[in-house]
């Protein structure tokens, strides 16, 4: 059964390989890319109920036990997260066809959203650190590909700025890594977290923790360093600028949660404490961007920061609870950023503008649109009883218990500001009076665009209301999270 670990990275990888191979067949490939995407998100939701019953999987790569050898593991988080990943790759593979043109589909599309995939699976399923670096570097390369799919002067800029910063953050990492691996001996996650306790030079690796942490913040969009993902995520087309904005964040944000809780976990009053400083100004910067644009797009992408504090809010405040709302809020993120990025594909084909200010009146003629996209708006802010409330109650609650009432008090703020900024979209562009554009006689259909977002949204909406069904498998993991014992035991087999 270890031998299922892999599954998610090969699938899409092998999938990506073959679609290639006939790329220029626009019906073949979005029947093939569906097949392969609904294969691969049964095989996830299997993974993760098999690991639920039956503990961890560890798959050692060629025979090598670890440490020696290349791991894979599909534990508890990890499980969860390649299955959230296969939900959103699902809707967005279905949705993809109406986005994207006839050319931008033929230009390996396909294959780039499947690497993309990959990478992103294999983030979440390595056991080393270096391997790590690795299906980064598959992800990055897919998104390179990814974000060029069109033309025009703002997508070259963009494109060029998101590929140096990526660059650059790159290369700390890998040289980071070698850092860690001068010091400890080893980039197995299992064996380092053995082995920092073991040596003396404790101020060196917090160094080291540090750099590490700013590589994968660079990647979250933790402030300062979220400056290039506003317009780096707005000007892809919708389904591209939706798989940025629900999977390559969390990526980081993963890492951190990783990283921090099963190897730097030994200096929790210098960083964990650095973490809930710059989660508070993550979610200032991110609302204030948001309401300081008429662009919805930039709306939706700067809502995507502020999220990200919340997240890094829990990892700092370092509790079981807490952790516990940082996984659930990282969950239902990964699926309302899918939803949100898609639909506002949706409003700005429908309008023909993404300029708040010329908007209006769209819910009179696309009311199953507006109506969704005010359900989301609720989901996002957090409001009861939907998922981003669970997720937010179970921070405050950690942040209260802990008497972190600064940040308490700065992500209640910032709740009230992501709503503000998400209404503007909702009554400027859908409700008022239909004098924002001459609508043409035949006005375009978005029932294809609509239904895949509905099957979104309708999960995230449940994951909210049936809190009381998926509760205790997210308690269950942070409990699993906060006791790296039980990942070495079964990474290391002591």
């Amino acid at each position: 059964m270890s031998n299922l670990a892999i599954l998610p990275i090969l699938l899409p990888f092998l999938a990506g390989v073959l679609v290639a191979f006939f790329h220029k067949n626009l019906i073949a490939s979005r029947i093939f890319s569906i097949i392969a995407t609904v294969i691969h998100l049964a095989l996830t939701i299997f993974i993760f109920m098999s690991v639920q019953e039956s503990g961890t999987y560890v798959l050692e790569v060629g025979g090598w036990e670890a440490p020696f050898g290349i791991v894979i593991v599909a534990d508890p988080l990890s499980a969860l997260l390649t299955m959230t990943t296969a939900v959103v790759a699902t809707a967005a593979v279905i949705y993809a066809p109406k986005s994207l043109s006839r050319i931008q589909e033929e230009f390996y599309f396909y294959s780039f959203f499947f690497l993309l995939i990959a990478g992103v699976n294999g983030a979440f399923l390595t056991g080393d650190l270096f391997n790590l670096f690795v299906f980064f570097e598959v992800l990055l390369m897919a998104s390179y590909g990814l974000i060029v799919l069109g033309n025009g002067k703002a997508q070259l800029r963009e494109s060029l700025k998101y590929i140096l910063i990526n660059l650059f953050s790159s290369m700390l990492f890998v040289t980071t890594i070698s850092f860690l691996y001068s010091v400890i001996g080893t980039v197995n996650m299992a064996q380092a977290a053995e082995r920092v306790g073991e040596v003396e030079q404790q101020g060196v690796l917090t160094v080291i923790g540090i750099l590490l942490f700013f590589v994968f913040a660079t990647k979250a969009a933790v402030f300062p360093l979220y400056y290039w993902l506003p317009s780096s995520y707005t000007v892809p087309n919708a389904v591209v600028s939706a798989l940025f904005g629900a999977l390559l964040t969390k990526v980081g944000v993963y890492s951190i949660l990783r990283t921090f809780t099963l190897i730097f976990n030994y200096e929790v009053d210098l960083t964990h404490t650095l973490f809930i400083y710059l989660a508070m100004f993550t979610m200032i910067f991110g609302v204030i961007g948001a309401l300081s644009t008429n662009n919805v797009k930039l709306i939706i992408a700067y809502n995507v920061i502020p999220a990200v504090g919340f997240m890094l809010m829990g990892i700092g405040i370092f509790t079981e609870t807490s952790i516990a709302g940082s996984i659930y809020y990282l969950v239902h993120d990964m699926i309302i950023k899918a939803v949100l990025f898609l639909l506002i594909g949706a409003v700005t084909y429908a309008a023909g503008t993404s300029d708040l200010k010329k908007m209006g009146g769209l819910i009179h003629h696309y009311p199953v649109l507006g109506w969704m996209f005010f359900l989301s708006t609720l989901v996002l802010a957090g409001i009861p009883p939907f998922s981003g409330f669970i997720g937010k109650l179970l921070l405050l609650q950690g942040g209260l218990n802990q008497e972190e009432i600064l940040i308490v008090i700065v992500a209640l703020i910032s709740s009230l500001g992501i709503l503000f900024s998400m209404i503007r979209i909702f009554i400027g562009g859908f409700w008022g009076e239909a004098d924002i554009m001459d609508l043409p006689k035949q006005k375009p259909s978005l029932a294809a665009m609509t239904w895949p977002v509905g099957i979104l949204l309708s999960l995230s909406i449940l994951l909210g209301v049936g809190a009381e069904m998926f509760y205790p498998a997210v308690s269950s993991i942070a409990e699993y999270v906060m006791d790296p014992e039980l990942y070495i035991e079964s990474v290391l087999k002591e």
